[in-house]
């Protein structure tokens, strides 16, 4: 059993959709097939949310119809005759199901709103992929994962009822493979006990991937991108990058709790729950050997670069001269928290705290607010937190020659410095 994930980008024009068929063809089979929402269509169903939460509802219905038109047009570079004509009749009822949800959205909580029409994007997706494949002869069977997810109603970042979810592909999903070597369904949503449509949150895709992997359960699960593989820095913003042959998941896991645009945590905790090796490959050119990321790994890793950007550098100190002890970590922690803002990076002195956080307006000034009732704040605007994993000491050098250096943390492993540009 493999399982694998397209994302967007995969599939975002009919020529791209039309060169995944001999990766489906010549893969090993039973195969789960986990696909993302066509190209950019999750934006334009946010842009939908947008105006319909603010009751357009002209606005929004021109942008449905737009939405509507281009995945005709897209059907129709794929498709013709009884197979275009069925797909037209099951996109149609899903943008029906979508002029429904903008209709009353100004009467719900915006999150709720939000999951009810992002969620069809994957629906429609999967629905042409599924029909495309038919007409090519791929015989398969399409799987509604609303029907097999059950989340909790945290709309945009539901978490899973796993038992529940197991038994529902246990019972669901598994004997489908008794009838069919291909079984395709969406990545990214769930679906509440109540039957509303629930979305999972950043690259939830991935983790709806390997949530299914982990309990089919499958011996390995492959994500096509459009890179061959992993590599030790984003390619945008740094030259002559590397890729890594293979990494461990907890590597990974560091790299992402770092900022990089890698694999979510979520998506690794099941397959190494479960020792499912994860594969990334270039759907562009399915012969690249890609990255493997797996349990255990030994290898030297090259210098792992991760830059994030608009960061904020906060220092807290307590108006009164009070120690910044456990007490008043414990305080400090519980605001931040309240205020949903993740601290980058930490530096805990006698009486203040230093804080690295996303420099996110809507969620910044409320939590400097709230910590200005006891504390004195200044901040450092402009900021970027650099990160170098498995560092040597002229990769580093390099890399801030043109930084003016804020805050500098190293560990044997790891160096990381909050810098702003001279």
């Amino acid at each position: 059993m493999q399982v694998y994930k397209f994302g967007g980008a995969s599939i975002a024009t009919p020529e791209r959709m039309t060169a995944l068929l001999p990766i489906i063809a010549e893969a090993q089979k039973p195969l789960l097939v986990v696909v993302s929402a066509l190209g950019k269509t999750t934006n334009a169903l946010e842009e939908v949310v947008k105006v319909a939460f603010k009751g357009d509802k002209q606005k929004a219905d021109d942008l449905i119809k737009q939405l509507e038109e281009q995945h005709a047009a897209y059907c129709s570079a794929l498709l013709q005759g009884e197979a275009l004509d069925a797909i037209q009749d099951e996109l149609h009822l899903i943008f029906t199901e979508m002029q429904w949800a903008v209709d009353t959205a100004p009467q719900y909580a915006y999150d709720y709103v939000y999951d009810q029409i992002v969620s069809l994007g994957e629906l429609i997706s999967t629905s042409i992929f599924s029909h495309y494949l038919k007409a090519q002869q791929l015989s398969n069977a399409w799987v509604d994962a609303r029907d097999l997810v059950r989340t909790n109603n945290n709309y945009r970042d539901a978490l899973v009822d796993e038992a529940f979810t197991t038994k529902q592909v246990k019972d669901k999903l598994l004997p489908l493979f008794n009838q069919y070597s291909v079984v395709i369904t969406q990545g990214f949503i769930g679906c509440t006990d109540e039957n509303y449509s629930t979305t999972l949150g950043r690259e939830g895709s991935d983790y709806s991937a390997a949530l299914f992997a982990s309990m089919l359960p499958a011996s390995g699960v492959t994500i096509w991108k459009d890179v061959e593989g992993l590599l030790n820095a984003d390619p945008k913003l740094f030259p002559n990058t590397i890729k890594i042959q293979q990494i461990s998941f907890y590597e990974v896991i560091e790299m992402a709790y770092y900022g990089a645009q890698v694999i979510h945590p979520k998506t690794i905790k099941p397959l190494h729950n479960h020792n499912i090796p994860l594969y990334v490959k270039c759907f562009l050119d399915k012969g690249l050997p890609g990255t493997i990321i797996k349990n255990e790994v030994e290898t030297a890793y090259p210098p792992i670069i991760v830059l994030k950007k608009n960061q904020i550098l906060l220092k807290i100190t307590s108006k009164d001269y009070s120690f910044v002890t456990e007490d008043k970590l414990s305080e400090l922690y519980t605001i931040f928290h309240q205020h949903k803002v993740k601290i980058n990076l930490l530096q805990n002195a006698a009486i203040s705290l230093i804080a690295c956080v996303d420099n996110n307006l809507d969620k910044v000034e409320p939590l400097i607010a709230a910590l200005s009732q006891n504390y004195q704040i200044r901040r450092n605007e402009d900021a970027e937190l650099l990160t170098v994993r498995h560092y040597d000491q002229a990769t580093f050098k390099e890399l801030i020659k043109d930084r003016k250096v804020l805050l500098e943390q190293k560990s044997r492993v790891t160096v990381q410095v909050v810098t702003s540009n001279f």
